[in-house]
């Protein structure tokens, strides 16, 4: 793996836990588009490495199906999730001294960005 990929995994890591730790908006928001569109990831390894982030407890028996089929990479999910670690704290720290109000219109700018990408620039 390339020092620039290992750099996007973490960066991927790093946005969708500050962004989960900041509006509860994370995981198959962001890592599945960023893993796919940035990263060139198919649907299923996509959402095969984003559930391997949850493996324990949640996402455990669904990481299992994925794995046995060959869509996760565990050396991905570990360096996603280090990225994530710190940017849950980060985005924590910085969302509890914010306003609400603040914090929804966040939330909202970030699901209409990601929908229209999906929606009208998916190949």
């Amino acid at each position: 793996m390339s020092v620039q990929t290992i750099a996007l995994l973490l960066l991927v890591g790093l946005l969708a836990g500050m962004l989960s730790g900041l509006v509860g908006l994370g995981g198959g928001v962001i890592i599945v588009p960023a893993l796919v569109f940035v990263l060139g990831f198919s649907q299923h390894q996509a959402t095969g490495t984003s559930l391997g982030i949850l493996l324990l407890p949640a996402g455990i028996f669904a990481v299992m199906n994925y794995y046995k089929r060959g869509f996760v990479d565990v050396n991905v999910v570990l360096l996603i999730f280090a990225g994530f670690l710190l940017g849950g704290y980060l985005g924590s720290k910085i969302s509890v001294s914010m306003p609400e109000a603040t914090l929804k219109k966040i939330f909202a700018v970030a699901l209409l960005l990601i929908a229209g990408k999906v929606l009208f620039f998916d190949k």
